[in-house]
């Protein structure tokens, strides 16, 4: 069984009825269920249940007859109809039947239902691809109504709840999310010293002429942070420049990752825009001002004068990244040499120089590390909706809970091995000795939490520790879907005084 959020008649609840009263009309005993909730059916990444039934099909130890399925589409809504066939073909060659429970057709290999099941599974995909474009045209509606799509609100702006009829609910802290589908987020203006903050990087870049470096040193000599509690540099100041909410504007469609084949990097005329739709935090013509002079550092440039000026710090630094190209003074940012030559791959290659490790490595674990604060927040926020006591050290981030045990929270990026198995390296801070840490193993494309492990420190007898997709029960007894079993264990329990 499958169900993503399509519809209720797809809930698991609903199709297990339907394969029960069929095998009870013809008299299966169900002695084993594959169910992946909340899952979609677009690629079998992450369809945990659904690899495990095909594991056990193609290793032998399948001790069932026949397997029972809801619908064809139940399989996935592969863009590839051949996909979901195969995966029926791998279970029929291992002599095990395939029943649809809820099709009008019997799946006897006849040429009726081999037609039948072949349009299925076109429509099943067709379906993803409609949905898609229906989901587009709703977040583009969404966009232009001037509501965020996700994402950080950004220093000196905070994410204001609201319900169907523009009535505010709330302010969204760090890592809160929305609890109703029709609830919306918009921008609003945070706190009067950060609002301040940024309008005076404004003004010492457009007015003062002061480079983004200067800016950083200046706002670090007085002791401000940035939004995530870190120190201000060149990146983040350069950010701030360039990002156009903080003229009203809302901005989406950048990147798209469609159907979940590949994420896109879009050029402008892509992007969906709305303009004056959230408070502005600058006026215009400063955020107009400040993009001109960014984007004059590139174009008076040609691309033999911006590849020798990259040549050259890569002789300086002998290593070329994101990061380093946009803590550089002097040099057009990393977005720029993106823009003039299709990616940084390819300004690498021209320079002569060949990352060790995938470019992308660099690109995700700085991804990673903005995440990590989030993750922590949300871990934070459960903890406390459940009556907990919280301290958290602001220099190691240990999580002291009820003054009784320590929490430390780790991202593992996830990793494509050669084969194409994905892997997870996961490296402990041994100085901090947690009592458990919080191991979160993000998905194959690194964007959101895939599972969280659970990991005592009297189990851990070693700094690394390398995770497949299947672990055996010495691991994987300790991994979960949420983190809901943590927060019933410390949820402080009132006992009654003895006499």
């Amino acid at each position: 069984m499958r169900m993503s959020t399509e519809h209720q008649q797809y809930s698991t609840e609903n199709q297990a009825d339907v394969i029960r009263v069929y095998a009870a009309a013809r008299g299966f005993e169900i002695v084993r269920t594959y169910a992946d909730a909340g899952k979609s059916g677009l690629r079998i990444n992450g369809r945990n249940a659904l690899k495990a039934l095909i594991q056990d099909v193609e290793s032998g130890k399948a001790d069932f007859d026949a397997i029972l399925v809801y619908d064809v589409s139940r399989w996935g809504r592969f863009q590839d109809a051949d996909e979901s066939a195969f995966y029926e073909h791998s279970c029929k060659r291992a002599g095990i039947a395939v029943h649809y429970c809820a099709e009008e057709f019997d799946n006897d290999g006849s040429p009726v239902s081999t037609i039948i099941k072949s349009v299925k599974r076109a429509m099943a995909g067709e379906y993803s691809r409609e949905l898609s474009v229906k989901v587009f045209k709703g977040q583009c509606r969404h966009i232009e109504n001037g509501h965020r799509q996700g994402g950080a609100a950004g220093f000196g702006l905070r994410r204001l709840l609201i319900d169907p009829f523009g009535n505010v609910k709330g302010e969204l802290a760090r890592g809160e999310q929305k609890s109703l589908q029709t609830d919306r987020v918009v921008l609003t203006l945070g706190p009067a010293h950060e609002v301040e903050i940024v309008r005076r990087i404004y003004r010492a870049f457009v007015n003062d002429q002061r480079s983004e470096s200067e800016i950083a040193t200046a706002l670090n000599a007085e002791g401000c942070r940035t939004d995530f509690g870190r120190a201000w540099t060149r990146g983040t100041v350069h950010q701030v420049l360039i990002n156009e909410k903080y003229a009203g504007d809302n901005v989406w469609n950048r990147t798209s990752f469609k159907l979940k084949r590949r994420h896109v990097r879009n050029p402008p005329d892509m992007w969906v825009r709305a303009n004056d739709v959230f408070p502005a935090v600058v006026e215009r013509a400063m955020a107009e001002a400040a993009r001109t002079i960014i984007a004059a550092r590139s174009f008076r440039l040609s691309d033999d004068e911006m590849l020798v000026a990259l040549r050259t710090l890569f002789q300086q630094e002998g290593v070329l990244s994101g990061i380093v190209i946009d803590e550089t003074d002097g040099l057009p940012s990393s977005s720029a040499y993106r823009s003039r030559f299709g990616s940084l791959l390819r300004a690498y290659k021209l320079v002569g120089y060949t990352p060790r490790r995938d470019y992308a490595y660099v690109e995700i674990n700085r991804a990673l590390r903005a995440l990590h604060p989030d993750v922590v927040g949300k871990v934070l926020a459960g903890l406390q909706a459940t009556g907990c006591r919280i301290t958290k050290d602001s220099n190691t981030e240990l999580i002291k809970v009820n003054g009784e045990f320590t929490l430390s929270v780790v991202i593992a990026r996830c990793q494509r091995t050669e084969a194409g198995s994905l892997r997870w390296q996961l490296r402990f801070d041994t100085g901090l000795l947690p009592d458990i840490t919080i191991a979160v193993r993000m998905d194959a494309a690194n964007r959101v939490p895939l599972d969280y492990y659970l990991l005592p420190a009297i189990d851990l007898a070693s700094p690394k520790l390398r995770l497949a997709e299947e672990n055996g029960f010495a691991l994987d007894a300790y991994r979960f879907e949420t983190l809901d079993l943590l927060y019933d264990i410390a949820e402080p329990v009132r006992i009654a005084e003895a006499a």
